[in-house]
Formats: C-alpha cells, structure tokens, sequence
C-alpha cells in the first residue's frame, strides 16, 4: 500500500481515494472509503483504453456479469461506472496478501490440508463464476486473497474487456498487451483458440502446483516467452511434490483436451475439507488477523488543502511492479451505501448519479410488448393458415399430396433455418434480425394471399417459415438480454411466455373464425398488418445496448446444424405416407441425427462457435432441451384431434372451433405471468417446470376420453385448462434455464436451440399421429365398417393417442426431475447472461 501521488484523484464516484494498493492490465487500483465508513478497492482504467469505444462497450458487458456472481469464495463487484470519463468499478476489500506473497514472501509452500481446502474453495469460486456466465481467464496466484476464513478469487472477467484490443495491431504494438499470465495459461489460451470454463480448470491445476512446490507448472519465464509458451501448449507437466492425494486430481485438471478436465463442481466434492480443521496452520492465521486489523484501520493523514474533489486526470501512469488488485464478496448487509443506522446527512457530499453498468431502457416494457407482437405473428402465419389447408385444397383443386406438401412447408422450412437465425442474430444484431423477420414475413404473407397457383403459395409458405426463424431467436434473446433485474426478469419471462407457449392456441382460434367468417387468403393477409405495426413498434421501442458481436459467422456449423434439422424434420414428414422402413427415410433420420453430432463437434471446436461447448454440455440445459422435445411429440396431438372432435363430433362450424381454443390461450398465459413468474424468483426452476409438465401430463390424459363424453364444458373445456397452465408453467423455466448464464453474443443461439428442440418434437409427434391414423384408416377399408361409423372409429383411434401423448409429458417430466438439478432462480442470480440493454 502507498500513499497517493500529486497525479492520483482523490475521489472516484462516491468514495474517496486514501491509498494505492497496485496495478494491473488495465489500470491503477485505490483503497477508498465511502462516507459512511466503508472500506472498498476502487480499480480506474488506464485513459489510453478508455478511448476506445469497444473497450467500453466490454467493459460495461463483463461488471454488470461480474455483479451476479455470488458465492462465499468470489468477490462480487458492488459498483461501477464504465459511462466516467474515466471508467472505474469498485468492490468491498478484503484485507489480506494474495496467494503469491504468501507462498514467496511470507511462508513458502501450503502443507497438504491447506492445499486440500484452496482447491476445495477455487473449485466452488470458479462453479460460481461459471454460472454467471464468465470465464475466469486469469486466474493466478495474485488473483487469489488468502484471508482468515480461506482464500478469495477476484478480478473474474472484468480482463476479458481486454481482448477486442488485443486483435488491433496498433494497440497491441503499442502496449505489448498478452490476455493472461503466462505462467498460469492453460493451452487453448496459448493457441489462441476460443476459451471455455475448462481453461479455468487448468488454471487452477497450475496455480495448485504453485501452491504445493513453491514453483511455476512449467518452470521459470525468464528462458523466454515464446519457449514457456511452447512448453505449455506441448508438453506434460512436472507434478513433483504435488501431494499423493491431490496429484491424480490435479493431472486430471492440466489434461491438454479440455473436456477430459473435471468441472469445478467435480473438483469441489473430491476435495471436500475438514470442517474442524483450520484451513491454514495457527501462526500464518494470527500473522493474517494482525494484518488485517492494520489494514481496515489505515487513516493516513491527508493534506489540508488538498480539495475534496479533484479532477480526474486523462492518464494514470502504472508503475513497474504488479501488485493484486482486491476484490471482494458482495456484503448484502451494508448495500451499496452507507451502513444501517446511519444519520441522514452521512452523505456529506453526494456525488453525482453513478450510471449503471448496462442502463435499463426506460421504455423497455412496451419493448417487451412489441417482441411479444412479433412472436405471436410467427405463430399465427403456423397455425391459422393450417385450419384453412382443406379450403385451400378445394380452392386450387391440390391432391392429397399437394396438400401435404402444403402443410409440410411452413414447418420445414422453419425449423431448418432456426439456427441460421439464432446465429444472425448474434453476430449482426438482435434488433436488426427482428427487423429483417418482420419485413420478410409481411413480403411473404402478400405473396401468399396472392398466389394464383399451389406453387407460389409453397414458396410463399416457405419464405414464411425462413423468416420466421430469423424473427423467433431474435426475440427470445432480446428478452433474454434486455431484462437484467431479478424480479423484471422474470416477469418479463413470464410475458413473452404467455404468447410463445400459447400463441398456437390463439392462432388457431383466430385462422378458425377468418377461414368461416372471410377465406382462407385474408387469413394469410393478415399477416401484413401485424408485420407492419410489429415493424414499426421494433423501430421506435425496441432498444439494444450492443446491438453487434464482433466475430466470423460458423458457416459450417450453421450447415451441419441447419442440415441435420431439415434431414430429421422431412424424413418424420416422409415417414407416414412413404412408410417407415423405405429406404429413404431411415436414411434421412440417421444422415439427420449424424448431422447433429457433427453439429456438437463442431461446437467444441469451433473459434467461433453458435453454441460454445460449456453451454452444450450444462446439464440443466441439456435436461431442459430434451424435456422440451418431448413435451412437444406430446402436446402436437392437441390441435388436430381436438379440433376433430369439435368439427366432426360436436358438429362446430371452423370459428367456433377456433374460437373454443381460446380459453386454453387465456390459461397459458395465467400459468407463465402469475404462477411459474412468481414461483421463479422464490423458488428452483425445476420446481414450476416439473409442475407444468405433470399438470399438462394430466390434461392430455383426461383428453383419452373424448369419445365417452358428448359434450364442449365437461369433455374438452377442464382438459385445455389443464393442460395451458401446464405449459405456460413449464415454458417460463425453460427460457430461463437455456438462456440464462449465456453470454449475450451467444444468446441467439441459445434460443434458437430452445425452438429447434421443439420443431423437432412436433415433427416426431405429427409422425407417429399420421402413422397411428394411417393404420387405422387402411383396417377400416379393408373391413365393412359402414360409412357413418368411420368418423367415430377414427375419433377413437386419435383419443388412444393422448395416452402416449401423455407418456411422452411424463417421460419429458421424469429427464427434468433426473436433469435439471438448479438449486436457485438461476437465470436471475446465478446464470444471468451479460446484459444487452
């Protein structure tokens, strides 16, 4: 610690400056004080990268990520300002030396135990950091505090700023700029390729070593840079004197292949510590009380006439020597300001407003409303026109097989470019992709309305399904990043939910009563209109803070993955007319599922990846993927057997049955807004997700009894509520779930992988409904049923299917409850991506 300097300010924000605790990549670090009493460690960017827009624009990115990292052994960002002219962000200070004095300076190498527990608390940091959606990428002994009741990680993602500098050749020539330490770079970092949380393993496998033996993984740097580098990148680490017990573990932690590394989940319970063991042994613990002591009560003496505000200079000259910047754990008794109990005017000079790291938009609620707009006219082109396929039939006199293709093209076609969209819409802009969504949809719905002839409505449906899928991910990931609050998170979840989970329901009421009440063209036209007003809301309400990534679009991932659906989704189209065992088939079903791995590969490997490996491999993620596949082969049955019933059976005209859709729409939407929307910031996400999906498990099986009932209010009307609040419960933690812990480039794709996961299981559902008509269509010519009794066998074999309908919800049920294991509102807290604006 040293005193300030006539060329340090003396105030940054609310607190004021009393001492230089040190230098790091970016800047000069202070210990300050808040006029209440608090001790903090304020870290300023240097000016020279306080000029560069895309530094700002990270940097404002990576604090407000770095706010939500919770857990005992990190340290939590608790305040910023990356709009200062100078930008700075400040943290509660731990008083203790780092982990590389203590081993150098102070005490040498740890013994056993102690090392046991650091890796035990490194592990549970890291987890943490993780699940806010940050990768550590420095992680080395100066940026571990060893304090009294164990050690600290700090300084977690804020570095990663750096990097959009670090591929300008300017500034890299003009600072010598390296993202990382290198005795403390796992081998990806050294390549240069695209980072994931199992470099961070890595790094805590050498910064284990380090603690251990005293020594560097890899021996000294002073041999030259370029040689330790290669030493990292090629060859094995020297583990002498590594602990017996901990040596297995750590050759696991430095495997050059980061998905053979353990995650630090893995880590923290193979290194479980002795809770009545001290973590260090009782002298180093009294030297570290003592110090701390004398830390927390510095009060140097500050000259007179020295103002209380004094300007912020335009550079901050860094001394030769590194030394940690602290950070520390977010004190959620204290706040951000003065401590309780504190007079009124403890605020003696209150500075002016600190602006928020991602600044919410103000007019961000009606933003929400207009996604929700644009979404629901996605689901209205899908749903509304499928109620007037036999009109269309009749009007342009298609075959069967016209008609089939007809149907079959809208859904095809969208669940095949869902990735293409996802991906556009990380690597050009969320808002822009809408954009485009919005103007090709209402081109493609005047096309449509148009057609003169069965092929021009095929391309006009086409185009619809393509732009369809560039607007969905687009709007999923601009609620995903646009609503950083806990509680607005989840609301606005809850809002976009209601139209995504029951925009089906509320389009098929409305394509019902166009198809009765005008013709099945306006109900394609109606899509201009809708496209319009969205267009113009999105242009005027729909704000994205950082609207670009910067980085090359993964063109053959974007073909595995875009292929691999199209595969799956025209070979389950194919399955029922063409037969299960013709050749074709199977071989688009396995060419599609092979497709699809080549697709994950792709990720692990990619510099630039739609979805990087960590995410792909989450757990929870996965379980809610899958669950929602499933959930949606169960739930197709819905629409085309009910629908059945109420035009064959009950005799409704198409509007009356559309319209007796709507009260199924009316629950969804209370199932997401007012119950799984509160439940998520109380409760798990798996709590809501497990119980939506066994209320529409439910639903589907009181549905098995169309047959035996007669009548809309008791045989079809407790089933659809049933089943809507189930799934707007369930859809809300699956938003939130895929979504949340992304980082906001990646954010695209993360949605666009919650709707291919269920295009997919609609195809597979619609599959297995037309093979299970089929069957008993061909048993019923083949026998002498009597005309008149052929609508009643049939309805029969379609209420058998809501049996599997709902098995296929339970199995759905039973991955979440063996998946999904998120102990907390993890898309508010824990795995909140980095915010977008």
């Amino acid at each position: 610690m040293d005193q300030l300097t006539a060329e340090d300010p003396t105030r940054m924000g609310p607190y004021r400056l009393i001492a230089r605790l040190g230098a790091g990549g970016m800047g000069l670090v202070y210990l300050g004080r808040s006029e209440g009493g608090r001790t903090v460690a304020v870290k300023v960017v240097q000016a020279e990268y306080a000029g560069h827009p895309e530094f700002r624009r990270r940097f404002a990115r990576e604090v407000a990520a770095a706010r939500r990292v919770g857990g005992s052994c990190t340290a939590a960002v608790l305040d910023a300002d990356p709009e200062a002219a100078v930008p700075w962000v400040a943290t509660q200070y731990i008083p203790g030396p780092d982990l590389q004095a203590v081993v150098v300076e102070q005490f040498g190498p740890l013994p056993e135990h102690s090392v046991h527990t650091l890796a035990n608390r490194l592990a549970l940091a890291l987890q943490a950091v993780h699940e806010a959606g940050l990768i550590h990428r420095d992680l080395k002994p100066s940026n571990v505090l060893v304090t009294v009741d164990g050690p600290r990680v700090i300084d977690f993602g804020i570095a990663r700023a750096m990097d959009s500098l670090a591929g300008e050749h300017s500034l890299h020539t003009r600072t010598g700029m390296l993202i990382g330490s290198p005795g403390f770079m796992s081998p990806e970092q050294v390549r240069g390729l695209e980072l994931t949380p199992a470099s961070d393993v890595f790094c805590l496998g050498a910064l284990l070593v380090y603690a251990a033996t005293g020594r560097l993984l890899f021996g000294a740097t002073d041999t030259g840079l370029n040689a330790h580098l290669f030493r990292i990148a090629e060859e094995e680490a020297d583990l002498t004197g590594v602990p017996d017990a901990l040596v297995d573990l750590v050759r696991e932690c430095l495997h050059k292949d980061p998905a053979r590394r353990p995650t630090p989940r893995e880590v923290a319970e193979r290194t479980t510590p002795d809770q009545e063991q001290e973590w260090l042994p009782g002298a180093v613990l009294a030297q570290l009380g003592g110090h701390a002591a004398e830390l927390l009560d510095y009060a140097p003496a500050i000259p007179a006439q020295t103002p209380a505000r004094a300007p912020v200079p335009q550079g901050l000259p860094l001394p030769p020597a590194y030394a940690p910047a602290p950070l520390a754990a977010f004190d959620p008794a204290q706040g951000f300001g003065p401590p309780p109990g504190a007079p009124p005017n403890a605020w003696q000079a209150p500075p002016p407003p600190v602006s928020p790291p991602t600044p919410a938009h103000p007019r961000r609620w009606w933003g929400l409303t207009v996604i929700a707009l644009a979404q629901l006219l996605v689901l209205i082109q899908a749903a509304a026109f499928n109620v007037a396929i036999p009109s269309v039939q009749g009007d342009l006199h298609l075959s069967t097989d016209g008609a089939r293709t007809l149907a079959g093209a809208y859904g095809i076609a969208f669940g095949a470019a869902l990735l293409i969209g996802g991906h556009v819409a990380d690597r050009v802009g969320r808002r822009q992709t809408l954009i485009v969504g919005l103007l090709g949809c209402a081109a493609a719905s005047a096309l449509g309305g148009s057609a003169a002839d069965s092929g021009t409505l095929v391309w006009a449906r086409v185009l619809q399904g393509v732009f369809g899928a560039l607007l969905t991910p687009a709007a999923l990931s601009l609620v995903a990043t646009g609503f950083t609050d806990p509680r607005e998170r989840a609301r606005a979840f809850g809002v976009y939910a209601a139209v995504a989970a029951g925009g089906t329901a509320l389009g098929t009421a409305v394509g019902g009563w166009l198809l009765t009440a005008l013709s099945w063209r306006v109900a394609l036209y109606v899509g201009v209109p809708v496209a319009v007003v969205a267009l113009i809301g999105t242009l005027t309400l729909v704000h994205e803070h950082r609207p670009r990534t910067v980085g090359h679009f993964d063109l053959p991932g974007l073909l595995l993955g875009a292929g691999g659906a199209t595969a799956l989704l025209y070979g389950l189209g194919e399955a029922q007319p063409l037969g299960w065992t013709t050749p074709l088939v199977p071989v688009l079903l396995v060419g599609g599922a092979l497709l699809l791995a080549g697709f994950v590969w792709r990720q692990i490997a990619a510099p630039h990846p739609i979805l990087p490996a960590h995410v792909l491999g989450d757990p929870d993620r996965a379980g809610s993927l899958l669950a929602v596949l499933l959930a949606g082969a169960g739930t197709l049955v819905l629409y085309p057997v009910v629908g059945y019933y109420l035009q064959v059976v009950l005799r409704y005209d198409p509007a009356a049955a559309g319209l007796d859709f709507l009260p199924m729409a009316a629950a969804v939407a209370v199932g997401s807004t007012q119950v799984s929307a509160r439940l998520l910031r109380r409760t798990a996400p798996r709590v809501p997700l497990l119980a939506g999906l066994l209320l529409t498990a439910v639903g589907l099986f009181l549905l098995t009894r169309l047959g035996f009932d007669g009548s809309y209010a008791t045989g079809v009307l407790p089933a659809l509520l049933l089943t809507g609040l189930g799934i707007g419960m369930a859809a809300v933690p699956v938003f939130a779930l895929v979504t949340g812990g992304v980082a906001a480039e990646h954010s695209g794709g993360a949605a666009a992988a919650v709707f291919t996961a269920q295009a997919l299981g609609t195809a597979i559902g619609a599959a297995l409904l037309d093979t299970v008509i089929s069957a008993k269509v061909d048993r019923l010519r083949a026998g002498t049923v009597l005309p008149r009794m052929i609508a009643k066998e049939l309805l029969r074999a379609e209420t058998v299917s809501f049996w599997w309908a709902a098995g296929a919800v339970l199995l759905a049920a039973l991955v979440a409850a063996l998946m999904v294991r998120a102990r907390g509102p993890r898309d508010d807290v824990r795995r909140t991506p980095t915010a977008a604006g």
